[in-house]
């Protein structure tokens, strides 16, 4: 008999952080690093330290990360017909050694939480439970995935908002709220919309998601009322400065767009939904980049940037038709 060998790259090797970087998606990690960036601005003050600000973002920004690959541990049956190419799905990089970093990751972040604000930490509780059960909502509620991981995307804001608070503050002002739920619907678009390209997966491997229960049209139709509702409550606030205005109507026009394709496209496979998909990623970036604006208007130079390198990364991806 021939001893068997294992063909996982160990966790010490340079190998091993460059598969699991892959594994963490860095597009996407764009998407953590604004929605948390979105409450820093709302708490920002003069005063408050750089270094309080900065550590706040690297840690939302490496949040998304962590938490797909340690989701990714838990469907590793659908992925591996839907995205062949990561490398949980090669089988190049064992799922407990993934599960071990992603959840080192997340507890050493939740630990700097703490020593920034006490809230900010009890609001990671939720959020981590939430990946950890996020394959088991997506795989038997189709009514669920969207919902509850924009919920987890949404509580970001929030978490961002008491880590940069330069004072003890225990609750968050009212009017923040409607700029959290712009979090909410624009990420909860982005997941349902997304559901698109893995439906044939999803349903291979008795996943019931929303476009596996009822297929491309009313998937689209119930984005364009997740889209919809992100869009008003941007617009809703008054006072918006032009560069403000400028993230705004980008957002919105884009995420538009991408419904409207959606409606149009005749073919209606899951190559079709990479440009639907391409506009609620963009979307979510430019709306939460106005809302930065809005409370720290001088600082569009910096969120031109940070677009600039977010496109520049989501062009770079391995997998032309997986976002």
């Amino acid at each position: 008999m021939q001893p068997v060998t294992n063909s996982f790259y160990p966790i010490y090797s340079l190998r091993f952080w460059k598969a699991y970087f892959i594994q963490m998606r860095p597009y996407l990690l764009f998407i953590s690093g604004i929605a948390g960036a979105t409450g820093i601005a709302m708490a920002r003050q003069p005063g408050t330290p750089v270094w309080k600000t900065g550590l706040s973002f690297i840690l939302f920004f490496f949040a998304y990360g962590f938490g797909q690959a340690l989701t990714d541990c838990f469907q590793t049956d659908t992925d591996k017909l839907s995205a062949p190419y990561r490398p949980l799905s090669k089988e190049i990089i064992s799922i407990r050694s993934v599960l071990m970093v992603s959840i080192t990751g997340l507890s050493a972040s939740a630990v700097l939480l703490y020593l920034l604000h006490p809230i900010s930490f009890w609001l990671s509780v939720p959020a981590v439970f939430g990946l950890a059960t996020y394959s088991y909502v997506k795989k038997h509620f189709w009514f669920g995935g969207p919902l509850y991981d924009a919920a987890i995307v949404a509580l970001l804001p929030a978490m961002g908002y008491f880590a940069a608070s330069e004072h003890a503050v225990s609750t968050l002002p009212l009017h923040l709220y409607s700029f959290i739920l712009v979090s909410f619907f624009s990420y909860a678009a982005f997941v349902l919309i997304g559901y698109l390209k893995d439906v044939e997966a999803d349903r291979a491997t008795n996943y019931k998601t929303f476009p596996v229960v009822f297929g491309w049209g009313k998937t689209i139709l119930t984005g364009d009322f997740l889209v919809g509702a992100a869009i008003f409550l941007f617009w809703w606030h008054n006072n918006k400065s032009t560069q403000e205005i400028i993230f705004g109507l980008a957002g919105s026009l884009v995420l538009l767009a991408g419904q409207l394709y959606g409606h149009m496209d005749k073919i209606k496979n899951e190559k079709a939904a990479l440009i639907p998909i391409l506009s609620t990623v963009r979307g979510f970036v430019f709306l939460h980049i106005a809302i930065i604006l809005h409370f720290q208007p001088y600082c569009w130079l910096y969120a031109f940037i940070y677009y600039l390198l977010f496109e520049i990364t989501l062009y770079l991806r391995p997998s032309r038709y997986q976002v």
